[in-house]
């Protein structure tokens, strides 16, 4: 069942992150963490599912940390939505028994407006997100920096 928790508004900050700051070396957790407030016990599960689902790129050594593993225009905020709504999943313990108008009513009520939502964070990319950080002066790192990407 989809809920839009704190956790998963960290998710879409951490991306934002990322796609902020990956310039010219990746992004570490613990910088996430420093920048944003963001848990580190939380943040690194949540980057390393999103590595799985090639949301980021995990880059290793000492330098290492994340980058986009594709364009921020190719990157939804559903995307990532689905992916912190998995790990909530996998932590929850499903109900055994349901009422007929759980079943018939309500749950089909609710899952078409989950479906709707979904439809609409689809719609928002990380590059919307990044072009609004930047519209509106929001601090997100130590430094600004120009992007070239076209």
């Amino acid at each position: 069942m989809l809920r839009l928790t704190r956790k998963t508004l960290l998710a879409i900050e951490a991306v934002l992150d990322v796609a902020y700051n990956a310039r010219p070396n990746p992004v570490q957790s613990k910088d996430i963490t420093k920048r944003q407030g963001i848990p580190q016990r939380y943040l690194e599960q949540v980057m390393q599912q999103l590595v799985r689902e090639g949301i980021l790129k995990g880059v290793r050594g000492p330098k290492g940390g994340y980058r986009l593993a594709r364009e921020r225009r190719r990157i939804s905020v559903g995307e990532i939505v689905r992916v912190v709504d998995e790990l909530e999943r996998q932590e929850e313990l499903e109900i055994a028994v349901q009422s007929d108008l759980a079943t018939f009513v309500v749950e089909p009520l609710w899952n078409e407006i989950q479906g709707q939502l979904l439809e609409q964070f689809d719609a928002i990319s990380i590059e919307e997100l990044y072009q609004k950080a930047l519209a509106t002066n929001v601090a997100t790192g130590e430094k600004m920096h120009t992007d070239f990407a076209i």
